[in-house]
């Protein structure tokens, strides 16, 4: 038997203006097809139990929910162990829509950003308005961080969620404990 570990088996570092922790193992199915189907949407909503995002919106409740990545692409988040489950339902669901749904959690990584200078750590790193007036809570963004491709969104007002290709999660761990060390606060958004 083997034992299922994350990239970064949990990695945390509280040292820095911001915490900066990967949450461990995140169930990730990427669904792609057209969106705008009810029979895409009901698998989706009804495999999460959250409703369907806006463009450039993410959903979620704990461990489930459903990210906006393109006009024709989801990410839909459940529990890890659930993942199996999880895509009988959406394929039984889909039935003869066509559309792919496949699971993608060993390929990522998800990272947390928390406390009251998270804005200011992701800001650093993303070419995007973090403002509380232009990213808000729902929010979801496809962009780079730094060198490589990342997604993120708020799961609160000062936490940020962010996956990464499973093999850039200790690239992007390394870059924003850079970005969070002590003494590097800017007070942009304060």
């Amino acid at each position: 038997m083997f034992n299922l570990i994350s990239a970064l088996d949990k990695a945390t570092d509280n040292s820095g203006i911001a915490k900066i922790e990967e949450i461990g193992l995140q169930g990730m199915i990427t669904l792609r097809g057209d969106l705008s189907k009810a029979a895409v949407k009901k698998a989706t909503t009804s495999a999460t139990g959250v409703e369907m995002p806006a463009q450039g919106q993410a959903n979620h409740n704990g461990a489930s929910g459903i990210c906006w990545m393109s006009t024709d692409e989801l990410l839909v988040l459940c529990p890890y162990d659930q993942v199996a489950d999880t895509l009988v339902k959406m394929h039984t669901g889909l039935g003869k829509a066509h559309a792919l749904a496949v699971d993608v959690s060993d390929a990522r990584a998800c990272l947390r950003v928390s406390g009251p200078y998270a804005r200011e750590v992701m800001a650093k790193l993303a070419p995007v308005d973090l403002s509380p007036d232009a990213f808000k809570l729902g929010m979801f963004r496809r962009t780079r961080m730094a060198q490589v491709a990342a997604a993120f969104w708020m799961v609160d007002d000062t936490t940020f969620q962010i996956v990464c290709f499973r093999s850039n999660a200790q690239y992007v761990l390394d870059l924003l404990k850079v970005a969070a060390q002590n003494g590097s606060e800017v007070g942009f958004f304060k």
